[in-house]
């Protein structure tokens, strides 16, 4: 193992999003964008776990629900016209039941996904979560069309078709990036040189901004606001790439070795930003600092590599950020094996490390990590550098599990390539 280590400080905190709904679970990162929620739940579950209300079919891929406004949405994939399309659906949150789709078009992507352990593998879909935010949804489609429907009937408000628009440039098995939500914009990358990120207004798609030539990852980016100013930082083929969420002026980048893929979201706490990647890459962290007017940032320490005990990479996995440490699936590749791991964001110390979650992922709810592993399983987890202290698990879903559990109005939502389920974890009703 090799590693560089710098002196750190903490000294701004991600700044929450504003949203209509505290409880909601708007976009593939939560509602502070971050995996994080200080919603209260049961987290001492009975021996058959929380009760579940409802289950519905969610056929093949590892798109996430997202919650907003008592709706659930999330894309699945459906024989439309006769062929195999990526469809987004909207359920009832309370009943699981249908209210609308609609079809996003043809999907083959080419066997990205099928891998996974000998009796659960398989689940070639769409990857892609949406964002819901004043009544719209907005899709990102595998093949990068960014679709706004009405969230209470599905009517189309507006679509920009990214490769045929932008001179779009994908990715091998396609895009699996979110959109972004950030005010009155949503941010996406795809788009061709000098258009490769592109920022619409929200409400008509009318471009607010174009720049910048890069080239996309399966990584969704994030907002965070660093030493005063609101940024939005993509996770690109060259790297970490900062951008002003005004008007799109370059504000940082961090070169970072790309091979093949990358799906996690960069990590913000304070003035560090972390970010990994499997495939032999590793995983690092940078300090970002003022630089007379502008930024720049800095390698405080880098672990080279996906394997070992020391491995701090992530395949497809994002990692919560709690009190100094990261929390999630630092592995490659383990399907059913791989593990949890808690590492120390200042140094990239591995405190402890507990195996048998794959490349599943976790959110933060409140003190504890909730964790799905790539088999179904959610675990609760204490969030503490101190070692593994397990609280809960129970087996959720049938299939594999690459998507993220969300948490919204007392409730775990999941899926999994064969089916969504919505279970009680409100403090009152959690035990049975």
């Amino acid at each position: 193992m090799t590693k560089h280590i710098f002196a750190c400080t903490l000294t701004t905190t991600l700044a929450a999003a504003t949203l209509a709904h505290a409880a909601d679970w708007p976009q593939y990162r939560g509602p502070n964008l971050d995996g994080s929620t200080t919603e209260a739940i049961a987290t001492k579950w009975p021996a058959g776990g929380p009760k579940a209300l409802w289950k519905t079919p969610t056929p093949d891929g590892f798109s996430s629900f997202t919650v907003s406004g008592g709706q659930a949405f999330t894309l699945v994939m459906r024989e439309v016209e006769g062929g195999a399309q990526e469809v987004c659906v909207a359920l009832d949150a309370n009943t699981g039941k249908e209210q609308w789709m609609a079809p996003l078009g043809p999907l083959k992507l080419g066997d990205g996904g099928q891998a996974g352990t000998k009796d659960n593998g398989g689940g070639d879909g769409p990857r892609s979560t949406p964002t819901v935010s004043d009544g719209k949804v907005y899709v990102l489609s595998a093949k990068l069309v960014l679709s706004c429907f009405d969230a209470k009937t599905g009517k189309v408000a507006w679509q920009k078709d990214l490769m045929k628009d932008f001179a779009g440039r994908n990715i091998s098995w396609q895009n699996a990036a979110s959109p972004l939500i950030e005010g009155n914009l949503v941010y996406v990358a795809g788009g061709g040189a000098g258009q490769s990120i592109i920022a619409f207004n929200k409400q008509t798609g009318a471009v607010a901004w174009k720049a910048h030539d890069e080239t996309i990852t399966h990584s969704t980016p994030v907002a965070a606001t660093i030493h005063g100013v609101r940024q939005v930082i993509f996770f690109c083929k060259s790297g970490l790439v900062s951008v002003d969420a005004k008007d799109g002026k370059l504000l940082w980048k961090r070169p970072f070795k790309f091979a093949v893929s990358t799906a996690m979201t960069p990590i913000v706490a304070g003035d560090l930003v972390f970010c990994s990647a499997g495939y032999g890459v590793g995983g690092g962290a940078a300090r970002i600092s003022k630089d007379g007017a502008g930024f720049k940032a800095e390698e405080i320490w880098f672990v080279p590599g996906h394997a070992g005990p020391d491995a701090v990479a992530n395949h497809w996995s994002t990692p919560v950020y709690k009190d100094g440490h990261l929390y999630g699936m630092f592995q490659f590749k383990e399907y059913g094996s791989g593990p949890m791991k808690c590492v120390e964001l200042a140094t990239g110390k591995v405190k402890w490390t507990h195996a048998g979650f794959g490349p599943g992922n976790a959110i933060l709810v409140g003190n504890n990590v909730l964790a799905l592993s790539d088999a179904g399983e959610l675990v609760v987890v204490e969030a503490t550098p101190a070692g593994y202290k397990e609280v809960s698990r129970a087996k959720a879903v049938a299939g594999k599990c690459w998507s993220t559990p969300v948490v919204s109005n007392g409730r775990i939502y999941v899926r999994s390539t064969k089916e969504g389920a919505c279970l009680d974890v409100s403090a009152k009703t959690a035990q049975r």
